[in-house]
């Protein structure tokens, strides 16, 4: 029956249970169960507990069984942070960077940002679509179930527009769900060099009022760095984009010590990212306000820069995701196991504070930790198993996915024994 499954006899359930953000010191409870059990019936998680006490309450041969003997369990991860729908690659970058040049100065020199936004121009929505379904499989593999994904290799109406149309198709075709971010403001294009309040004014009232018309974004972005756009421009922008209805999100913090951090608290926002250079003040005040801080390691170990500061973070109270940054050039990794070692060994989150950071914590910062995250009763039927009976052995597995299955709403849509399950 579709979307009718039992799992039964797993090692570790891994619940992560909760319909919010968890801050602090709440990030170390997992909520885990031995010899745990999940019941899916039409894609909604329906009972969890030991298995013996949910198998006496259930038929076996009304649903698909999966024995879980020796495997963890554990909610799909969410992956909160992402720029997938691009067209052509930078791997030329990498070179100049191990020859010593840093973000700024390729971005001076036309690659950066800019060299992606010319090939994504190019690029048919046809082409974004294929491509951005192969990257949605490579994730999948990976036990993702929910991402984020930005525009914002567009800078122009057209283009922008493209990208999320490509999102909008993929999202009804492909397991892995799409939240769309808006996220024109990610670069100065050449025709608005040294005219960035120009620019402003075009995505405000040229790009923004198409994006809300055909509804193709839930949250609008913007880069708030030196030499991008300023503080008070970020707020400018994030503010109309408040009055047009989007929730919030802010690049924040993460070449220089700019003040996008104490923005997205001012404003309210859903998350702020990468903040490498976050001030304790501005960390403070995420807190107090309860912006979900999202850390993006996978970056800056690609940048060679200093990580986050992961401990003092959720020592201060903040709630912390992680998500990979996949992107063609600062970070070309979708990799889970990949960032959560990063994270654990050198931002200095624990392992169960990383495993919340990529489940219920990566669900809040786009907004949906009441709907995914987490295993609980209500919540759609995401699931990972992994190979082994602990959670423990995914940062340990360095760099290398321990997931063998991948469970959508109820339905296995990756084995790691055929690859993949679903159908394109």
């Amino acid at each position: 029956m579709k979307g009718n499954v039992i799992i039964k006899n797993a090692s570790q359930l891994v619940t992560c249970s909760g319909f919010q953000a968890k801050q602090g010191g709440d990030m170390s409870e997992l909520h885990i169960i031995n010899d745990g059990a999940v019941v899916i019936e039409k894609g909604v998680i329906t009972a969890v507990g030991k298995s013996g006490e949910v198998l006496e309450k259930f038929t076996e041969t009304e649903f698909d069984t999966i024995d879980a003997t020796g495997k963890a369990v554990l909610p799909g991860f969410i992956d909160s942070h992402t720029h997938f729908v691009f067209g052509g690659y930078r791997a030329e970058e990498f070179s100049w960077r191990l020859g010593g040049e840093d973000y700024m100065e390729i971005m001076k020199r036309g690659g950066g940002i800019v060299a992606t936004v010319n090939a994504t121009r190019e690029a048919s929505r046809e082409e974004l679509i294929v491509s951005g379904r192969k990257r949605l499989d490579s994730m999948l593999s990976f036990g993702v179930t929910t991402i984020e994904g930005k525009s914002g290799y567009g800078l122009d109406e057209k283009t922008e527009i493209k990208q999320l149309e490509a999102m909008v198709e993929l999202d009804k075709h492909h397991p892995v769900d799409i939240v769309r971010t808006f996220l024109g403001a990610h670069a100065v294009p050449e025709n608005f060099k040294n005219r960035e309040e120009k620019f402003i004014d075009y995505m405000v009232d040229n790009v923004m009022p198409q994006v809300v018309d055909r509804n193709l974004a839930e949250f609008c972005d913007v880069f708030c760095e030196k030499e991008v756009f300023s503080v008070e421009q970020s707020r400018r922008l994030l503010t109309k984009a408040k009055e047009f209805g989007f929730k919030l999100k802010i690049h924040a913090d993460e070449i220089f010590q700019l003040g996008g951090t104490e923005l997205a608290a001012e404003l309210g926002a859903i998350s702020a990212d990468h903040l490498l250079h976050a001030s304790d003040k501005g960390i403070a005040e995420l807190a107090d306000e309860g912006v979900v801080a999202t850390l993006l390691p996978g970056t800056a170990f690609s940048l060679k820069e200093s990580y986050a500061k992961g401990r003092n973070i959720v020592d201060q109270g903040c709630a912390v995701a992680l998500a990979t940054d996949f992107n063609p050039g600062s970070c070309h990794t979708e990799s889970i196991p990949l960032i959560f070692v990063l994270a654990t060994l050198y931002t200095g989150l624990t392992i169960e504070e990383a495993v919340t950071s990529l489940t219920i914590n990566g669900a809040a910062a786009i907004d949906r930790a009441d709907k995914v995250g987490s295993v609980d009763v209500g919540k759609f039927g995401d699931l990972i198993i992994l190979e082994f009976p602990s959670y423990k052995f995914i940062p340990y597995h360095i760099g290398v996915s321990c997931v063998e299955k991948v469970i959508k709403n109820g339905i296995i849509v990756f084995d790691k024994a055929n690859k993949s399950c679903y159908q394109n």
